[in-house]
């Protein structure tokens, strides 16, 4: 692949995102409050598909990570 083609690629690339953004704004401003809870039911239940490790079904690490941000706001 050449430079130019490459360029190419990568402006065409990035001209498609913003395709897609805009369509997705637009298919967001025209969804209806019933479809917008049918999408966020889908996407709870597919989370509460995924098995959790052990680990996560005791603690979310939140306070591990607190622990971390007091120690190295006292340096």
């Amino acid at each position: 692949m050449t430079r130019e083609t490459a360029r190419q690629l990568v402006k065409q690339m990035a001209e498609t995102g913003r395709l897609i953004q805009e369509l997705r704004w637009r298919e967001l401003a025209a969804l209806d409050d019933d479809r917008a809870r049918q999408a966020a039911d889908a996407l709870i239940d597919a989370a509460l598909r995924v098995p959790l490790p052990s680990a996560r079904r005791t603690g979310s690490g939140l306070v591990q990570q607190q622990a971390i941000f007091q120690r190295a706001s006292r340096r």
